[in-house]
């Protein structure tokens, strides 16, 4: 159901914090309207993730990306498992069909979204004999580099065929990324370093071949990692180091294979247009045997360490002009873990995306819906997926995140002490965004762990004042936090059904959209004084109206 602010307006009382509770900042923030801006690109909202090609044939699922892309302006969703023998794509060497992939393409295309596209899985008929499948869908990973030829063919005629179908001056505009995490080698290849090198070789050329002006990159990798466990040409989990956390974040963290992928591609003259790999702020979805690493979590500014790393990286290499692409990121990669679901990823979101903001091209969130089946569905409606929006479409906090960060201006006027100010350069109209991010996370991002306690934290004091403005210039005010734009309390209240009535569905989703809105105006001078107290993880949007 598209979100409408009228019907969703809630009348509830700001959050009183306890008089023993920390600030997590009162110094005032006093920004000019009138004061020159610096461009403001929303690299958030270039693209985001969902589960896999397939699940693109649903119509709820294209709902659900509607909704995103006209409330968080997302323009690009990359998805795992274009050539899935459910997408019947391969029927011989020569002999293809790409209807499956026309219909998510063409809708896609039609509401408004360009694919990321990632080359992967094997169909079974190029993969190893009895090759080992990953996930609920069975997507085959095995490689038989006898059979790279002909990956190579059909990677260059499902290229050909968008070209014809699209045109070049659209797919100009389109990114082929190689595959998906090839570095687990328990999960996502199950092949040797060298083997996905071989096969970036066969699959950019492809793409190349069909017209050198189209983005081909990789090598997708995941995670960023502290110990040398992937160095040698498969992961040896014997060398897997366990930080905990008085330690984990005095490490120097570094992405997968980046430098040995862009050595490899300068010595054999390949191109890299975009590097892309994956962030979390855990490591403990890498060591799978164990289980130690599930306590091991890094801090808030483990991304923008990431970002100076890969820039750094790239400065140095044969590829300086390279995009980067975080093709996946979330507050960690476990599509079980509750707090997807609950109000903390929200300030997480903000937080993060507002400091990072020039380092990189894209921060892809994975994933936009819940409508994902790598572990198969959800046994309860909210079971920690991935998405923004659940199933039945339900939005969660990280949902109103993105649609907060995508009502700011394109140009930045004031970014510090977790306030944002902008204006938009066509309509001369401001907007902030404020988050309170509590000082004791800072250590660790929450997880499944803080469920049962993360608003058990410092509040956050707001002393915004802007001046510049037009005389009683009318501004709305809204609100989220753990009792506005909550869907997981309400759902908790109603007895946590797993099968809510239609009824219960409906009242789920409005309670979902139900951030708390107000209308505030400037005084006659033109200046708009906001102070208030912010409780743990709440959002607050001034937006001038």
């Amino acid at each position: 159901m598209p979100y409408n602010g009228s019907m969703k307006t809630k009348t509830s009382v700001i959050f009183a914090a306890v008089a023993a509770a920390i600030s997590l900042n009162a110094a005032p923030v006093a920004v000019d309207a009138n004061a020159k801006g610096a461009p403001l690109e929303h690299y958030w909202s270039f693209g985001v993730g969902a589960g896999r090609v397939n699940e693109g044939l649903r119509s709820a699922w294209h709902e659900h990306l509607v909704r995103a892309n006209t409330e968080c302006g997302f323009r690009y969703v990359r998805m795992h498992d274009t050539f899935n023998d459910d997408m019947f794509v391969y029927f011989g060497d020569g002999n293809y069909s790409w209807q499956y992939i026309d219909e998510v393409y063409d809708r896609m295309l039609a509401e408004g979204v360009r694919p990321f596209v990632e080359l992967s899985f094997f169909p079974s008929a190029l993969a190893k004999e009895n090759s080992r499948t990953v996930m609920w869908y069975r997507g085959h990973v095995e490689p038989d580099m006898s059979k790279y030829p002909a990956w190579g063919r059909l990677v260059e005629a499902f290229v050909s065929h968008l070209v014809e179908r699209y045109g070049l001056d659209e797919i100009q505009k389109w990114y082929f990324e190689v595959w998906n995490e090839p570095n687990l080698y328990w999960g996502f290849f199950h092949g040797p370093k060298s083997a996905y090198f071989e096969l970036y070789r066969v699959s950019a050329n492809a793409v190349k071949s069909v017209h050198p002006s189209l983005k081909v990159g990789g090598p997708a990798t995941s995670n960023f990692i502290a110990d040398s466990r992937h160095d040698g040409e498969i992961q040896d989990n014997d060398k897997s180091v366990f930080y905990p956390q008085e330690t984990i974040n005095k490490q120097q963290w570094k992405g997968v294979w980046i430098e040995e992928f862009l050595s490899f591609c300068e010595k054999e003259k390949l191109p890299v247009d975009f590097i892309s790999c994956h962030t979390y702020p855990t490591d403990y979805a890498l060591d799978p045997v164990s289980g130690r690493g599930k306590n091991a979590i890094r801090y808030v500014h483990s991304v923008r360490d990431d970002f100076d790393y890969l820039r750094k990286t790239l400065a140095a290499s044969a590829y300086p002009n390279a995009e980067i692409h975080i093709t996946e990121w979330s507050t960690s990669p476990n599509s079980r873990d509750a707090m997807h679901d609950n109000l903390p990823p929200a300030a997480y979101i903000a937080k993060v995306s507002l400091e990072n903001v020039g380092k990189v091209d894209s921060l892809m969130y994975w994933t936009f819906t819940d409508i994902f089946e790598e572990k198969g569905g959800g046994r309860d409606i909210f079971h920690g997926g991935f998405g923004m929006l659940n199933f039945q479409g339900i939005a969660k906090p990280s949902y109103h995140a993105y649609r907060m960060l995508n009502a700011l201006g394109d140009e930045l006027l004031w970014n510090a002490d977790n306030v944002t100010v902008t204006r938009d350069s066509k309509r001369g109209k401001c907007a902030a965004l404020a988050y309170a991010y509590p000082k004791e996370y800072e250590s660790h991002v929450p997880a499944t762990s803080d469920c049962g306690k993360y608003m058990d934290a410092s509040p956050m004091e707001l002393d915004l004042t802007l001046t510049g403005l037009k005389g009683g210039a009318s501004f709305e005010v809204e609100t989220l936090d753990d009792d506005n734009g909550n869907a997981i309390k309400a759902w908790r209240a109603m007895g946590s059904p797993r099968s809510p009535t239609r009824e219960q569905t409906a009242a789920l989703k409005f309670a979902g959209d139900a951030t708390k809105r107000e209308m505030v105006r400037a005084d006659s001078t033109g200046r708009l004084v906001l102070r208030r107290t912010l409780s743990p993880w709440s959002l607050v949007l001034v937006r001038e109206l």
